[in-house]
């Protein structure tokens, strides 16, 4: 099952992090919905509340408590960070299928999920690193071991390479270090632009995302899923959870620049994970392996951009040994 762990990021942004703990008598990491799917989420920053999100069968679901010390606090950390529009909910059906004897964390980042939404921001990397830091340091995971996917990879590299002292290893997950241009904004404006928001159903949000899309080249269900997760009921209709002007703010902080520099910064063990069909090219993928000091390489076939998600089996496959040989003293 998972807890809710909240937390104070950079310049004082509440953080909604979620542990995974191994269910009792059971094999591996077993996260449990509670009735509902999703947990209600908090005021928003004006102090309205916040609509509760799509039912997520695999999300974590858990009331905000006391953080009291957990029964596995002592064995090695493991960070989770979503990418850019995602939560921590979508690492579920990974990580249950890892095997117990780490101790794992999914953090919701700023803007996202159950996480607050500052109407100001700042959503800068600077902004996004200090706050997986902080998570670090509050949750007593470090050196932890920083598994990020698309965006969320980003964050966890440059954290590995400000701060080494708190990463023991690295997993990058589909995400590119070469700068993507202008174009590629401009071409995510007009998409967002283009959305039918709000959709009169969650059926909707389905069938748009997972075939109607001008992006889908191909129906991809998967994708529908995807998104519905992170879909709010309002008396108009399903909108996202998350901010999209908010979204282009974040990724307007990284997606002009290359980031092969702060890659071979990262000293700790490095995992670069792509999906055959994602985002990540082979070659640039064997580069980043090239350029890290101590880099390893997997792929998993017939995935696309969000591989844990659409293969965590897979996933789980290729990442596991790399966590069990960097997380055993």
């Amino acid at each position: 099952m998972a807890r809710r762990l909240d937390v104070t990021g950079a310049d004082g942004v509440r953080l909604a992090a979620w542990e995974y703990t191994a269910e009792p008598g059971g094999p591996g990491i077993v996260p449990q919905p509670g009735p509902g799917g999703a947990a209600r989420l908090g005021p928003d920053t004006a102090g309205r509340p916040v609509p509760r999100p799509a039912r997520a069968p695999q999300a974590p679901n858990a009331a905000p408590g006391p953080q009291a010390p957990h029964a596995h606090a002592s064995a090695p950390g493991v960070l989770l960070l979503h990418g850019l529009m995602g939560h921590a909910g979508h690492w579920a059906r990974a990580v249950r299928r890892l095997t117990g004897g780490h101790r794992i964390v999914a953090l919701d980042q700023r803007g996202h999920g159950a996480s607050e939404k500052p109407a100001g921001g700042p959503f800068t990397r600077e902004a996004y690193v200090a706050d997986a830091a902080a998570v670090v340091e509050q949750l007593g995971l470090g050196p932890v071991t920083l598994v990020g996917h698309s965006m969320g990879a980003l964050t966890a590299w440059q954290l590995a390479a400000e701060h080494p002292d708190l990463v023991r290893a690295l997993v990058i997950c589909d995400m590119r270090a070469s700068a993507l241009g202008a174009a590629s904004q401009r071409a995510w404006q007009d998409w967002f632009h283009g959305w039918p928001a709000p959709f009169p159903s969650l059926e909707a949000v389905h069938r748009w995302f997972g075939d109607e899309d001008p992006w889908v080249e191909t129906p991809n269900p998967a994708r529908g899923a995807f998104f519905a997760e992170v879909m709010a009921e309002h008396p108009d209709g399903w909108r996202p959870v998350f901010d999209p002007e908010q979204m282009l703010t974040s990724r307007e902080t990284w997606v002009h620049d290359a980031h092969w520099d702060s890659l071979a910064q990262v000293r700790c063990p490095t995992l670069v994970v792509r999906g055959l069909d994602g985002e990540l090219g082979r070659a640039e993928a064997q580069e980043m392996v090239r350029v890290l000091p101590h880099g390893a390489y997997a792929e998993i076939p017939d995935a696309g951009h969000l591989l844990h998600y659409t293969h965590p089996e897979a996933w789980s496959e290729a990442v596991e040994p790399f966590l069990n040989g960097v997380l055993t003293p």
